[in-house]
């Protein structure tokens, strides 16, 4: 009996930290995967990679990293994926798969219609809709995707054969795959967890340049550590989804902005009718949520 060829057999990862590192882990232990190739800009980051057993070998050139690989994953910050995919396009073979884990799907479109004018077949946008607060390869781990959501926007040029391949592997780390169009999912991302970081980074700023911060974050409680965790979340990258995703995202705080500003008026005026009703609105709406 010949052994059961493995879904993809040299993937090569380009940015291998908590996404990219928890993919490649999970993709092993599914017996998905043959070789494992990784690149990035941290060399340091590359080679506790390999001492982890994440990745079989490592270049920091991604144009060399690609070369003969079945499928390329891109998980660098939005901001350096076009530099990222314009450097690989002379190593990339015709029959390679390229996808990307992206938060904002609209502006990584663009970015590979102006590289490539147009789209390739082998191209497949996607979004993973799991993380955690913690940043590098050291962060990962095989089970992050169980039961989370990755969204795929695959467009018209987009392939059978590759959209398909792509989502068989992110099945194989245990998520639920979806398919999206690629406005939508930026419009339900901008409300769902862009505006929640966005909110929770204003927050602790505010309140960080306060005169009494220390007595105030002593006094924290568990409310403002759950709401505020996602503020520990790698900075970079957040400011890169806020400018990738700034039309979806602009709608949504200015939706907020006017709600937060009516809110103050019912405290101010005592309005406690209007105030209660808020809160059991949105409780009603939050036990409603299937958010695990």
């Amino acid at each position: 009996m010949t052994a059961r060829q493995p879904l993809i057999q040299r993937l090569c990862v380009i940015g291998v930290g908590l996404i990219g590192g928890s993919l490649a882990r999970a993709l092993r232990e599914a017996g998905a995967v043959g070789e494992v190739i990784g690149s990035g800009r941290g060399e340091e980051n590359l080679r506790a990679a390999v001492h982890l057993g994440v990745v079989d070998r490592y270049d920091t050139d991604p144009a060399q990293a690609v070369i003969g690989a079945d499928v390329v994953v891109v998980a660098v910050p939005l901001g350096a994926l076009k530099t990222v995919l314009h450097s690989i396009v002379p190593s990339l073979s015709t029959a390679t798969v390229i996808t990307d884990v992206g938060s904002a799907k609209g502006s990584v479109v663009a970015d590979v219609e102006q590289i490539y004018g147009q789209i390739p077949p082998n191209f497949v946008p996607g979004h993973p809709i799991a993380g955690t607060e913690k940043s590098g390869v050291e962060a990962s781990f095989a089970t992050l995707f169980q039961h989370r959501r990755v969204i795929l926007t695959p467009l018209a040029e987009t392939s059978a054969t590759a959209h398909q391949l792509v989502r068989q592997m992110w099945t194989l780390t245990g998520a639920e795959v979806v398919d999206m169009g690629v406005h939508h999912h930026d419009a339900v991302l901008a409300a769902t967890s862009h505006l929640p970081h966005l909110l929770a980074y204003t927050l602790v700023d505010t309140l960080a340049r306060l005169d009494d911060r220390a007595e105030i974050f002593r006094y924290a409680a568990g409310g403002f550590r759950d709401f505020t965790r996602i503020a520990s979340s790698d900075p970079q990258m957040w400011h890169d989804i806020c400018v990738a995703n700034r039309e979806q995202l602009l709608e949504m705080i200015e939706l907020f902005v006017t709600d937060l500003g009516q809110l103050a008026e019912s405290i101010r005026t005592d309005d406690h009718a209007t105030v209660l009703a808020t809160f059991q609105r949105a409780k009603r709406a939050r036990d409603n949520l299937y958010l695990e």
